[in-house]
């Protein structure tokens, strides 16, 4: 068996469901201009009820949730499911998805949605796209580091894409101060190294928010040796990570467990995104994190890279060889779509 990537045919129709979390009623204008922007570039949009719902923490029980995405993991007519946004409490619809029955059709998103994106591709081999969330696409223009998942998404079996680092990022979100570009994007990026060296590595991507896919661990739809020998070939894994929440010793913690349960076995690389949190605790940073698991792992460690909370967002696809380049003045990932 092999990776599974899916293909476009146009026109293209995605699909809105919440799988995490929807909107309350007073946020519904940020989707209703995401899917104005979206039909303006030619795309058809079907949205289900969770997207505009919201009640304890998520947008409908995990059985209704979960039946909405089934019903649109199975559906020909829709080509992309896109949710809103992440949320808290995806985890609970795991057990009710219909993995064996889900057609090949590209899902987008980051923060809780990874949780879904890494079960997905580990389970059935169908790559899945880590990047912006559809609400994220609400402005009137389009950074060209987020523009991208349009590229990336488009991109055919056997071919591939590369993607640069962006010029600047956000800080902080000021959700009642939009810009054009919804973000507010004023710091000057710079990828970095534990080493402070240039960093070119190879292997299969995979990743998403450490906070929440760090749960999927012992559970069946986080087994990363199963996926490595029956998808990749024993291929090295070069993981992608990014911390929404977590104070540094908790960071700590996860990634210790992620080791000693055996997913950064054969791994070439692991890139850490941007963080609002990495707090330190007492006098440990996150470069001590950093450099703590680089000298564990014997392998190069990138960080800061565009990744999560703080965007703008490369688009990942997990499951896609991966080339990644950090260098003085930037850095760039080629991805190719092959077996």
């Amino acid at each position: 068996m092999a990776i599974i990537y899916p293909e476009f045919n146009s026109p293209v129709t995605i699909g809105v469901t919440a799988p995490s979390s929807g909107l309350y009623k007073e946020q519904y204008s940020l989707l209703e201009r995401a899917i104005e922007k979206m039909e303006s570039k030619g795309f058809t949009v079907k949205v289900g009820d969770t997207a505009w719902m919201q009640y304890k923490a998520k947008s409908a029980p995990a059985t209704t949730r979960a039946a909405e995405l089934n019903s649109m993991l199975q559906d020909d007519t829709i080509d992309f499911i896109f949710p809103p946004w992440g949320g808290e409490l995806l985890i609970e619809i795991l057990e009710h998805i219909q993995f064996e029955k889900i057609k090949p059709k590209w899902l987008l998103g980051y923060s809780d949605t990874s949780v879904l994106l890494l079960a997905i591709t580990l389970k059935t081999g169908i790559a899945t796209a880590h990047g912006n969330n559809i609400i994220d696409l609400r402005g009137r223009l389009t950074d060209p580091t987020t523009a991208m998942w349009e590229k990336v998404l488009f991109t055919k079996k056997g071919e591939e894409v590369i993607q640069y680092s962006s010029e600047k990022f956000q800080l902080e979100w000021q959700h009642n101060n939009e810009t054009d570009y919804v973000f507010h994007l004023t710091e000057p990026t710079k990828w970095k190294t534990v080493k402070n060296d240039p960093m070119y590595v190879k292997g299969r991507l995979l990743g998403g928010c450490i906070d929440v896919i760090r749960h999927l661990i012992g559970t069946p739809y986080g087994d990363v040796r199963a996926f490595q020998k029956q998808f990749i070939n024993n291929e090295p894994i070069i993981w992608y990570l990014e911390n929404c929440e977590l104070q540094t010793t908790d960071l700590r913690r996860t990634l210790v467990q992620m080791k000693l349960a055996g997913w950064f076995d054969n791994c070439s690389a692991i890139l850490f995104g941007r963080s609002p949190a990495n707090q330190p605790k007492e006098d440990y940073h996150v470069v001590d994190v950093y450099m703590e698991l680089a000298e564990e792992l014997g392998v190069p460690i990138g960080y800061d890279i565009d990744c999560g909370h703080m965007p703008p967002q490369i688009t990942f696809v997990n499951g896609a060889y991966a080339e990644v380049r950090i260098y003085t003045n930037g850095g760039m990932v080629t991805q190719r779509f092959i077996e």
